[in-house]
């Protein structure tokens, strides 16, 4: 198991506290990078806060905008960050940095030999890796993208593909073995919160 990165960075913006209990949202499901971010959240602010885990950032997205969740850990690598950036309803309240769990290529434990093209999956955001982790000598027959790194590698387990990009606690989660080497990635994270909870601008 990969040790996380003790924290390397951390700004709290100071906003005006809200009353309701905090719940935090992320990306699922359970195994993914965004989900140990937000429990390196929880140790900050709430211990007893209880993480949601969405299909999609989308998802936790309309969560938060909704008060499913008061704060959603996103990491900055998402496409489509932006979205919450611009949206006028949500506040940054923290901006952190921490190494993800260990990435690498995974396949399932009984399968003895690969097909000759094998099928890969992975999350949009480390698909670069997988040129520098791919063993040498195989050549991949196409490369597919899931939601999560979670999905991906729950992908495998199912037999709907034969390797998977994906992290440490995922590949022990669904009972999955590296093929190849495995690495962190450093990772900017941002947290949003609403606007409910932060005191108008004031204009001049």
């Amino acid at each position: 198991m990969s040790t996380l990165s003790p924290d390397l960075g951390w700004v709290s913006i100071d906003l005006p506290g809200g009353t309701s209990q905090t719940a935090l949202g992320t990306l699922g499901p359970a195994g993914t990078s965004s989900e140990k971010a937000a429990e390196r959240l929880r140790s900050r602010v709430a211990q007893d806060a209880k993480i949601h885990l969405y299909d999609t950032y989308e998802g936790a997205h309309t969560a938060l905008r909704d008060g499913e969740v008061t704060h959603v850990v996103v990491a900055n690598a998402f496409t489509d960050i932006h979205e919450f950036y611009m949206d006028g309803a949500l506040a940054l309240s923290d901006v952190f940095v921490m190494d993800t769990p260990l990435y690498g290529i995974v396949k399932r434990p009984t399968d003895v030999t690969l097909p000759e093209a094998p099928k890969l999956i992975s999350h949009p955001s480390p698909v670069p890796l997988i040129s520098e982790l791919l063993p040498s000598g195989l050549k991949l027959g196409g490369v597919s993208t899931a939601d999560s790194t979670s999905s991906a590698a729950r992908a495998v387990a199912e037999g709907k593909f034969d390797l998977a990009m994906t992290t440490e606690p995922a590949a022990e989660l669904y009972g999955l073995e590296f093929v190849s080497r495995r690495r962190p990635i450093r990772m900017v994270w941002s947290v949003f919160t609403t606007q409910q909870t932060v005191a108008s601008p004031v204009m001049v």
